[in-house]
């Protein structure tokens, strides 16, 4: 089973499936834009993952009038934003799993900042109608609404 990052494409058959000349691929190997993996004797192989990526790079310097250097910005820019959303899931994950297995409760603070309420503490209920307790560098806020008084 071939993946969609399996080098199997030469310069000539990655070329014609894009519909560019092969020395168009050339350059955006030497420019970065899509490079290719070698083979032991040098040679470039694409994968089907490359020829997106050329026909990606195609659009945006013949359809939208980017330069080759505002393109490959533009890829590098995708490409960091790709790392960073797996990294997001990959830290909410986390946080998730240890807030089961925790079973804590958040609350607002003060200053708009997020509290974590430790399992089994409760808030102390009084009379006042804004509570505020400082713990960990934050604040917590119990509002109560009361009844209209004249």
């Amino acid at each position: 089973m071939v993946t969609d990052d399996a080098p199997v494409l030469t310069v000539s058959q990655a070329a014609q499936l894009t519909d560019m000349h092969p020395q168009t691929l050339r350059q955006y190997d030497r420019l970065g834009l899509v490079v290719p993996r070698r083979t032991r004797g040098r040679g470039r192989r694409y994968s089907r993952r490359d020829v997106a990526r050329l026909l990606e790079v195609q659009h945006l310097a013949q359809d939208e009038g980017i330069n080759l250097a505002g393109v490959k910005r533009i890829l590098d820019l995708e490409q960091h934003v790709s790392v960073l959303e797996h990294r997001l899931h990959e830290l909410a994950s986390v946080l998730a799993e240890r807030e089961r297995a925790e079973g804590r409760v958040f609350a607002a603070g003060t200053g708009g900042d997020v509290v974590a309420v430790p399992r089994g503490q409760r808030v102390r209920r009084t009379e006042l109608y804004v509570e505020t307790r400082r713990e960990q560098g934050g604040a917590l806020v119990l509002w109560r609404p009361t009844p209209y008084r004249d």
